[in-house]
């Protein structure tokens, strides 16, 4: 989930609560090459008031225009773009690319309003949930989520993973944690820094206020979830590793900290003797971090993590790169 898609759920309890009918459609899979990834949403009315994406602008389009024509008024349905069995209506992405999409008219309703507070709440929470769509009656519900794809449909019914949005701790304040930060908020990150240090209050951080406070505090006082990045990036082991000892007691799905195969081989064996972390705790930890691109400017380092960073939430093995 991106910060995008925690907007578009917001807007549409806001929609909702007002009384507002509204269309929810959700990316359910992409055929070639696509501007957006399966879960991407995009909330509507009528008047054709939108947030969110779903491409670069031309489904948004064609979807739109379908809704001032009095179209989709089905409960739930899949429409496929980039395709059409009526050449005189059909769409072809520049990039080439098919989606399928669900389309959801809900009507306002305190059953609505409540699920989409629902969906709200685990937005915001720590765990991912299941929501499954019945194309048949429409009816929607939040289950736990035991894991699998994204999105998936299976025979009538839709069922979309939903959880935070990605969320990167910045642990500590360093050049490279500068350039990470921007790098993170371009593809929908929600970034935290955080850096107890007097002489790195006032650093500018892609606008971000830096909180005055230990990382490992931040950590330790529930500041990670199941989508969260914890990076260590200042080569200061005061910070760092309390950051790493607190980081891997903790759901967050990548750890990371910064130095040289050397540096890293002295950590492990320092977070071991000094830490107590065991083996299992020591191996969650990507040390060196990032990706190895040959980096040497602060840039280039962040544009290794965070392209480390997107693999494994990706889920995507170094060998498949």
């Amino acid at each position: 989930m991106q910060q995008l898609d925690l907007q578009v759920v917001e807007t549409a309890l806001h929609w909702a609560r007002d009384r507002h009918d509204l269309w929810l459609c959700t990316v359910l899979s992409t055929y070639g090459s696509a501007p957006r990834s399966p879960g991407a949403m995009l909330v509507a009315r009528a008047d054709g008031s939108h947030v969110g994406s779903l491409s670069g602008g031309c489904v948004e389009e064609e979807f739109l225009a379908s809704l001032a024509q009095g179209e989709l008024r089905e409960p739930a349905q899949v429409i496929r773009y980039g395709e059409s069995d009526d050449d005189r209506r059909r769409l072809r992405l520049p990039c080439g690319g098919i989606l399928q999409v669900l389309v959801e008219h809900r009507v306002a309703s305190d059953e609505w309003r409540a699920h989409l507070e629902g969906l709200q709440a685990a937005l915001h929470g720590q765990h991912r949930l299941l929501r499954r769509v019945d194309l048949t009656c429409g009816t929607a519900e939040l289950l736990p989520d035991r894991g699998g794809e994204r999105t998936s449909v299976l025979g009538e019914c839709v069922e979309i993973r939903v959880g935070p949005a990605l969320r990167l701790i910045l642990a500590g304040v360093s050049p490279v944690a500068q350039a990470c930060a921007g790098f993170a908020k371009a593809i929908g990150c929600e970034v935290i820094a955080c850096d107890p240090r007097e002489d790195m209050q006032g650093v500018l951080v892609e606008g971000l206020e830096i909180q005055p406070i230990l990382p490992s505090m931040f950590i330790a006082a529930g500041g990670c979830h199941d989508a969260t990045a914890v990076v260590a990036l200042t080569h200061d082991p005061r910070i760092d590793d309390l950051a790493l000892m607190e980081a891997v007691r903790t759901s967050a799905f990548y750890i990371g900290a910064m130095g040289s195969k050397q540096t890293s081989a002295k950590r492990a064996e320092r977070l071991s003797r000094v830490g107590g972390l065991s083996t299992a705790e020591i191996e969650r930890i990507h040390m060196p971090i990032g990706l190895d691109l040959g980096s040497k400017t602060p840039a280039e380092i962040a544009l290794s993590v965070m392209a480390d960073v997107l693999r494994v939430y990706r889920g995507k093995s170094r060998n498949a790169l």
